[in-house]
């Protein structure tokens, strides 16, 4: 278990599955978490007694980002760890999708962790330690994305920005991609076809299985905790060993009608 006791930790979309999961790991590690989300959970993220502070702010406001910053510089003085982590978007087929949302992926998904990561860059930098920024990606940026060209786009662009941001921002601070695969949560549930769906789904994983949440926390963590203290500008790929070629499958089957 990496240490963070003393730590400040924002982690964006607290509120949701692989958010919890982020801010759960922090405080099991001694941090002080603060999440963010438009709506507070009914449920607040607790880890034996100790709980994530919550601040309601749509990132996609950036006068309310700015407040938010400043509200935690002046309750605690710095900001060690950011965790861009808020995003998503609905399936929707490309030709048909309107201009108002395909902004609205791009802005959440690309737009906002830049500008959260510039108005926090001060708080990060001031730290006696390298201050850390973890933008969490998705295979969709680094794959065709149908259904979601706008999402994948938009998480093309956070991986490029973190290399670039990495590049601008050392050596006071760090700034690291994750790139998330198929993750097994309640919110796919629909996209998937249940769990018969994610099951088929995970036989084609290298691994047999999804991502849990606990997963992409993990990684997470490492990528924060002074044992990747020379890795900044990365990318790192949590994704079970990648999603296997459709010709395969389709070959194998050819193989087996014969």
């Amino acid at each position: 278990m990496h240490d963070f006791t003393g730590k400040i930790v924002l982690v964006t979309g607290g509120a949701g599955h692989i958010g919890r999961a982020i801010c759960a790991h922090f405080l099991a590690s001694g941090a002080t978490v603060i999440a963010c989300g438009r709506r507070e959970p009914e449920v607040p993220v607790v880890h034996e007694g100790n709980r994530a502070r919550f601040i309601c702010a749509d990132i996609r406001e950036p006068e309310a980002c700015q407040q938010m910053i400043e509200t935690i510089t002046a309750d605690y003085g710095r900001l060690d760890v950011l965790v861009n982590n808020a995003g998503g978007g609905p399936p929707v087929a490309a030709a048909t999708a309107s201009p108002s949302l395909t902004q609205k992926i791009i802005a959440l998904n690309l737009v906002a962790p830049m500008v959260l990561s510039q108005q926090a860059h001060a708080a990060l930098a001031a730290g006696e330690q390298p201050g850390v920024i973890i933008n969490i990606a998705s295979v969709s940026g680094v794959r065709p994305s149908p259904g979601s060209a706008a999402y994948g786009a938009a998480k093309a662009g956070l991986v490029s920005a973190t290399q670039s941001l990495a590049m601008e921002w050392g050596p006071t601070v760090r700034v690291n991609a994750i790139v998330v695969g198929l993750v097994h949560n309640e919110a796919g549930h629909e996209h998937y076809g249940g769990e018969k769906g994610f099951r088929k789904v995970a036989d084609m994983l290298p691994l047999k299985r999804m991502a849990e949440p606990a997963d992409i926390a993990r990684a997470v963590l490492m990528l924060c905790s002074s044992d990747a203290a020379y890795i900044s500008g990365a990318s790192l790929e949590v994704h079970g060993g990648g999603e296997v070629p459709v010709f395969l499958h389709l070959a194998s089957e050819a193989q087996q009608s014969r």
